[in-house]
């Protein structure tokens, strides 16, 4: 990881607007709360910010020297769009040594787009990618973590536009660098789909890795099946193609213990369908799902 430093010399309203953040304050505050504590202690942890179990989801690390990792920061720039150190300087390069962001041809772009996501960077361009990061740890899939530790089973509510409009929405780079503009509805209606799509995927994920009928995996089935559910609304008003793929591959799927290998092929599936719906679909078409799309008055702040 290069650090949130590395990000703030071209990107500093997105790193202002992080700190407003709980996903910035984790660095400062998880440690000191007393929840947090009891569920290291159940696990034999010795400290919050000194495991993977812990950190994996709440913090960042940096190899500050050869050997010597530390946590420098709470959930931050590369815990959603990947380490930066494979892609940062192709996603930096806008067409030579002289271009300049203004300059850029709309064929650069795609391509600069392109290589950064082959490299490793989860681009906000391709909305599965971003969905994917957030929900493999909003759904907490960790079996020792939540039936031992007593930690949450998933964060009760995550919608990827309720979530993701509200206060961590950083979007400066749409409009004249110091704007932060919301995303237009043809975009948002994408982004509940999709959102949806690997909410479902990674629930799936989360249930094929329970061992034992309890916390769990139960939560991780019946969020599922909630997804499942929402799925089900917007093919009824949409009739798309690619959502009938994703819903047929959980049509008669049983989440059940002995099932995982299935659950697993299913959670694949749903994921191919989520990536090429994330980069084909045109969310002009889908203005039959708007009745479901949350309000503002419904984003997370």
């Amino acid at each position: 990881m290069l650090g949130d430093d590395a990000c703030a010399k071209c990107h500093q309203q997105e790193i202002n607007q992080w700190r407003l953040t709980p996903h910035y304050r984790t660095f400062d505050v998880l440690h000191r709360k007393p929840e947090a504590k009891e569920i290291a202690d159940k696990l034999g942890l010795r400290s919050v910010k000194r495991n993977d179990t812990c950190v994996r989801c709440h913090y960042t690390q940096q190899e500050q020297r050869p050997g010597r990792v530390r946590v420098v920061a709470g959930v931050s720039c590369e815990s959603c769009h990947g380490a930066a150190a494979d892609w940062v300087n192709l996603h930096a390069d806008y067409g030579g040594p002289n271009a300049t962001k203004s300059s850029e041809s709309p064929q650069h772009k795609q391509h600069r787009r392109e290589a950064s996501v082959a490299a490793g960077m989860n681009n906000p361009s391709d909305i599965y990618l971003i969905a994917r990061q957030c929900l493999g740890c909003h759904t907490t899939p960790d079996e020792q973590l939540v039936n031992v530790g007593g930690h949450n089973a998933g964060s009760q509510g995550f919608e990827l536009v309720s979530w993701s409009q509200g206060m961590v929405r950083h979007n400066f780079q749409r409009t004249d660098g110091h704007t932060n503009a919301p995303s237009s509805v043809e975009r948002l209606r994408v982004m509940y789909l999709v959102g949806a799509m690997a909410d479902l995927e990674m629930s799936l994920r989360a249930a094929a890795k329970a061992t034992t009928a309890s916390t769990f995996g139960q939560t991780a089935a019946a969020r599922a099946a909630r997804v499942k559910q929402r799925l089900w609304e917007a093919q009824r008003r949409l009739d798309d193609r690619l959502l009938a793929k994703a819903l047929d591959a959980v049509s008669d799927l049983q989440l059940t213990l002995d099932n995982s290998e299935a659950i697993v092929q299913a959670a694949d599936r749903v994921g191919r369908v989520a990536q090429e719906f994330s980069r084909t679909a045109d969310g002009a078409t889908l203005g039959a799902i708007d009745p479901l799309l949350p309000p503002p008055g419904q984003y997370k702040n």
